[in-house]
């Protein structure tokens, strides 16, 4: 089996290939999708992310969800608490920052920042993904640390992981602290598994 690491650079090659009018239509069949899930009519505080490194696309998606009247929120790297991510309120014109890793978050703002236990749903970001949903992270193990509490008790938001179909594989090197996830949406489907834990 290739490592982690392999794994990483592998899947990250194969994404950055894909190309724009790809990636549009991914990203158009990702709302169609995310549109079914059936945690999303009472879900009113939904996290998402910017896209970066080929990623699937979720500005088209936070888009549609401001249009349905939903709350977004960004991720935002802790300024104290190291490797973990606070989540704030975006809206269109909010001021945005580049942060340690060249991915723009909103600018720090205590007013807008909204605790993990009062969202709805996190959608993760992730390089890879196996058939018993467990995630390859950027190996940063940001999100694996917001959403442990989860995994512990399922209770707060419920993850889902966003991602391209090509982001698949049939089996990850898992490690101790990985946080598999019960439902990954890709542009063809909606990938779920029982709750682990």
């Amino acid at each position: 089996m290739l490592s982690r690491q392999q794994f990483r650079q592998q899947i990250r090659h194969t994404r950055q290939q894909l190309s724009a009018s790809f990636q549009h239509q991914a990203s158009l069949n990702l709302i169609k999708q995310f549109a079914h899930l059936p945690e999303l009519p009472s879900a009113n505080h939904i996290a998402l992310y910017l896209t970066a490194d080929g990623e699937i696309d979720t500005q088209p998606l936070i888009e549609w969800l401001w249009q349905q009247g939903k709350h977004v929120y960004l991720p935002v790297i802790h300024p104290f608490s190291k490797g973990h991510l606070l989540f704030l309120h975006y809206q269109p014109g909010t001021p945005m920052v580049l942060n340690q890793y060249r991915i723009a978050e909103p600018k720090l703002n205590q007013l807008l920042i909204r605790p993990i236990n009062q969202l709805d749903i996190i959608c993760t970001p992730l390089v890879g993904f196996d058939s018993t949903g467990h995630r390859l992270g950027m190996g940063g193990g940001y999100y694996d640390r917001t959403l442990a509490p989860w995994f512990r008790d399922h209770r707060g938001p419920k993850p889902i992981g966003l991602a391209h179909d090509c982001q698949h594989v049939d089996k990850l090197p898992v490690e101790a602290w990985d946080v598999p996830l019960s439902k990954i949406v890709t542009p063809s489907k909606i990938w779920q598994w029982e709750c682990h834990g």
